[in-house]
């Protein structure tokens, strides 16, 4: 059913709003973000919304470049393969891994170069405990956004799940350098860190 509905899909070229999830992900900090004086965001080009957000103050004011930053990452400039894209999270979502990998071949088959296409496949084979191929896909996303924070904090637990906590280290120091304030990559740095230095003394 599926490869049925992605064929006819891409035959389409309405303009289908993108569905990103993102809405959820700022929902948290809403409340904080009010009292911020507002900046056009939309207006500021990609490489000042990752200089902004390696030097936010604070969690709420980090909070908005990184929505942004990943309602940038989420789109294409095609139509059809936003689409596809919001059906394999929305898959994802409801841990049906094997539909969001059947979607995500496809979004990678009709645009290469979009990072989020590689980086939400190597997301799949994370939950699904493909280490290497997860490696393979964060790789690629690499290759085309190296900024990509969300990319190199799931190398960095990838490396850790597997014992390589010194490079583990490495690669959730790296996602922070963009994003100071990512919460997931600051507790497992902490945490790692913690533990190589138990284990030294």
């Amino acid at each position: 059913m599926f490869r049925f509905a992605i064929r006819f899909v891409a035959a389409l070229t309405l303009a289908v709003p993108l569905l990103t999830g993102v809405a959820a992900a700022q929902s948290d900090d809403a409340d904080a973000v009010d009292d911020i004086p507002q900046i056009t965001l939309p207006s500021l080009p990609l490489d000042k919304l990752f200089d902004e957000l390696a030097v936010s103050p604070d969690e709420a004011h980090s909070a908005r470049f990184e929505a942004e930053i990943l309602k940038r990452l989420h789109s294409s400039g095609s139509a059809t393969t936003d689409l596809l894209l919001s059906w394999a999270i929305e898959a994802m979502n409801k841990k049906r891994h094997t539909d969001a990998l059947d979607i995500l071949d496809q979004v990678i088959l009709l645009d290469p170069d979009f990072a989020e296409g590689w980086n939400k496949r190597a997301t799949v084979h994370f939950l699904m405990k493909e280490y290497g191929k997860s490696i393979a896909d964060i790789q690629h996303t690499l290759a085309l956004e190296p900024r990509h924070f969300g990319a190199l904090s799931g190398f960095g637990m990838i490396l850790r799940d597997i014992g390589k906590d010194h490079l583990a280290v490495d690669a959730f120091r790296k996602a922070l350098a963009i994003h100071p304030k990512l919460k997931n990559a600051r507790e497992a740095l902490e945490s790692l860190e913690a533990k190589i230095d138990g284990e030294s003394i």
